[in-house]
């Protein structure tokens, strides 16, 4: 019997699954993301959470085959590593995960995944038609886009295609987005970025009734969903994050041409109504492109890990057609 294994590593959680050789689930493990000091101790934490993945299947690491890794990025490829990563602490620089997996594996066959694009593969890989041209967009913490075009998933020669979340959106540049860099598309509308979106609008106009905690340090993203269809300033704000949306979307769209477009990430998942519905209604109107169908996943949370999984088990492809045996 063979196996193998996918790692999700976010900037909030690290999750591991075990597969067998059908591309069954046995075994999962899940942890809270290492705060550092350093990146090693980002790296520890994938190996213990890979390892207690192992142990629940009943398996040791090194009967598993191949890995697949999604991960937030940016990458350095050449050394199978994250770098400056920008939604952890600034102390954490460089993660080290190809290696180190490998090195537990035993096994040369780790393919490392912007997460987005582990999400495409899982989405692509689980589809009933299996598409050659389809985008798997999230709107989480940050915001970013796997891409299949023509049948290929598209890395780009250093890992980083996809980052269509530091794009500009805004050329007033406002606000500065986590990676330094003014008016990107993740600066106004990532569930990090919201709250402090939201305080601007409410400087602009101060006139704007609201009950929203804007001074409070714990005034989240989840707070102005909440107040939907209650709290003018809210609904000011949901109305104008499906402004920046759909622009980012449309590029997106008239970038590569989908056929599909599906969205993951919590801001996306929690919030179809308010967020994908919006992008449905105005990016018909904004494209030269047919438009695409676009949907929620229908794999919430996991799909991340599925990819990861479905990328061992098809050489970092998604294609099942290349699915091992």
């Amino acid at each position: 019997m063979v196996y193998y294994a996918g790692v999700d590593l976010g900037a909030t959680n690290v999750r591991a699954a075990v597969a067998d050789g059908e591309g069954a689930t046995i075994g999962v493990s899940r942890n809270g993301t290492p705060r550092g000091p350093t990146g090693i101790d980002v790296t520890e934490g994938v190996l213990r959470t890979l390892r207690e993945a192992c142990g629940e299947a009943g398996v040791t690491p090194g009967e598993i085959v191949a890995a697949g890794i999604g991960s937030i990025g940016p990458f350095d490829l050449a050394e199978g590593a994250v770098i400056d990563p920008a939604n952890l602490p600034d102390s954490i620089d460089r993660i080290p995960l190809t290696g180190p997996v490998a090195e537990l594996i035993d096994s040369d066959e780790v393919y490392l995944h912007n997460d987005t694009t582990a999400g495409v593969i899982g989405e692509r890989f689980h589809a009933d038609r299996n598409p050659d041209d389809m985008v798997y967009i999230t709107v989480s913490s940050g915001i970013g886009a796997g891409i299949c075009c023509d049948g290929q998933i598209l890395a780009g020669w250093d890992g980083n295609a996809g980052e269509v979340g530091h794009c500009v959106v805004d050329p007033r540049g406002r606000l500065t987005c986590g990676c330094g860099h003014d008016g990107h598309w993740e600066a106004y509308c990532s569930g990090n970025a919201i709250p402090d979106y939201v305080r601007l609008l409410a400087d602009d106009d101060p006139t704007i009734d609201t009950e929203l905690p804007l001074e409070s340090p714990d005034f989240t993203a989840k707070d102005v969903f909440e107040l939907a269809g209650e709290d003018e300033l809210a609904d000011y704000a949901i109305e104008q994050l499906a402004h920046w949306n759909a622009i980012g979307v449309t590029n997106v769209v008239q970038s590569f041409a989908p056929i599909v477009v599906s969205f993951g990430g919590a801001v996306a998942l929690h919030n179809e109504e308010l967020v994908v519905d919006p992008i449905r209604e105005r990016v018909s109107a904004m494209l030269l492109n047919n438009v695409p169908e676009i949907r929620v996943t229908d794999h919430g949370d996991d799909v991340v890990l599925e990819g990861a999984v479905a990328s061992a088990l098809t050489r970092g492809t998604g294609d099942r057609e290349r699915m091992r045996s």
